[in-house]
């Protein structure tokens, strides 16, 4: 079996709860972007598979493994005040501002991991700044060798190409890294990556989402030690 040297994890449902970090962030996006109309935000989340009345995500919500530029997108014909470059501002100012629940106590799981002898990496489809902001927030940013977003200059999910940045940078074959995450959109990269790909249920996605496209789906981040060491 192929020993793991290193370690490269999504941020959102992964790193930290997708739902209390998500949800919170979109009432609050959708709510400033309407000016305070109910009617106007519920129509907005509509388009981004999110329901304002209950605050809840839609399985397929493209907010859910897409980036922030993906968002923008659908959004801007119905935001014509806004210019997509200021509507992508205002969306990553709020994501900024969104709540973190870890999905479990990071500093003391990652720590354990270093000690191991792992390079850590994160590599995610949120803009780099929020990304940045919310690792600091958790203060876990020096526990990691990478830290790119889908604005880092190596493409997005489900691309190979922060994957294969985080490789080339820390001198590691891709065959001796795990890709861990919590969307198919996760899996996908790391297997074209060439990547072990780890799936964790602390996002959206269900274990019959991720089991066929996933060497082995754990429940969270927090089973790593012991698989790492079955291995």
């Amino acid at each position: 079996m192929t020993e793991i040297k290193a370690l490269l994890f999504d941020k959102d449902g992964t790193l930290f709860d997708f739902s209390a970090t998500w949800e919170a962030w979109a009432a609050g996006f959708l709510t400033r972007l309407s000016a305070g109309s109910d009617a106007r935000a519920t129509a907005l989340g509509h388009l981004i598979g999110f329901d304002f009345r209950t605050r809840k995500f839609s399985p397929d919500s493209i907010v859910i493994a897409g980036t922030p530029a993906e968002v923008v997108q659908i959004l801007a014909p119905q935001v014509p005040e806004l210019s997509p470059h200021a509507l992508l501002d205002l969306l990553n100012e709020e994501a900024e501002l969104a709540p973190q629940l870890e999905a479990v106590p990071l500093l003391p799981l990652l720590t354990l991991l270093r000690e191991k002898g792992l390079a850590l990496g994160v590599a995610t489809n949120d803009a780099e700044a929020p990304a940045q902001a919310h690792l600091a927030e958790a203060g876990i940013t020096d526990m990691f060798d990478f830290i790119a977003g889908f604005d880092s200059g190596h493409g997005a999910k489900p691309g190979p190409g922060q994957l294969l940045a985080f490789a080339s940078k820390i001198g590691v074959e891709p065959g001796h890294i795990a890709m861990i995450g919590d969307s198919t959109h996760d899996m996908v990269a790391g297997r074209a990556a060439g990547m072990v790909c780890v799936a964790v249920l602390t996002g959206l996605a269900t274990n019959r989402d991720l089991e066929g496209h996933a060497d082995v789906v754990l429940r969270d981040i927090g089973g790593l030690p012991d698989w790492l060491d079955s291995r």
